[in-house]
């Protein structure tokens, strides 16, 4: 049997992956928690597989968690399952804190097919974050800089300290930002923010700590 651990903080998704693990027969659930950071207090070098959620319960990170599990315990394969599309999110996953990652609204492939090929040693990943709609247009409109602008806007950042950040001019700043809200047809710069929010394109809350 393969000791897991799930982390998935919505109740009727964690209900689907038990089952699902369950069905599965090969798989014993060391334990099923909604909070990342509870989650790896009971790892230990009987786990062989951590089927992480990214957006856990109090807005703890399970990519922070996952961090801290592959550092202390180097063998345990980590399976992120998120609904985020946020790039920064992939990107992190890919610099280590996942073996893979597996998009729960925009998955092509089968979750137990990720889960065994990653256990089987193989790193799965998608070339790149989903697109998804924003209003008038899809998210991969905007450019990578773009994005990079929008996420320090969203964390409050001034037009002067987004810029000294980025390298570039605050007329610079204000030019992208317009820019899209104009390719996405939106009424203003608060409305761009809302839906990057509300549809996971930006996810800047969560805690490491």
């Amino acid at each position: 049997m393969i000791n897991t651990i799930l982390v998935e903080d919505d109740l009727y998704i964690q209900k689907h992956f038990v089952d699902r693990l369950a069905a599965d027969g090969e798989f014993y659930l060391v334990g099923v928690f909604r909070d990342a950071f509870e989650a790896e207090k009971h790892c230990d070098a009987t786990v062989k597989l951590v089927l992480m959620d990214v957006q856990t319960q109090h807005k703890h990170s399970g990519l922070a968690a996952a961090e801290r599990i592959k550092k202390a315990f180097p063998q345990i394969k980590i399976v992120v399952a998120t609904s985020l599309v946020d790039p920064q999110v992939l990107e992190r996953a890919k610099m280590g804190a996942a073996d893979s990652l597996w998009y729960k609204d925009h998955g092509t492939e089968e979750l137990m097919s990720v889960v065994k090929r990653t256990l089987a040693g193989e790193k799965v990943f998608p070339d790149i974050a989903p697109a998804i709609e924003m209003e008038g247009t899809m998210s991969d409109a905007f450019s990578p800089r773009q994005l990079d602008i929008l996420r320090l806007y969203i964390k409050g950042f001034t037009y002067q300290e987004i810029a000294d950040k980025l390298g570039i001019s605050k007329n610079g700043v204000r030019w992208n930002l317009d820019d899209m809200v104009e390719k996405g047809g939106f009424e203003s710069r608060e409305s761009l923010v809302a839906t990057a929010i509300e549809n996971k394109l930006m996810v800047t809350t969560l805690k490491d700590e």
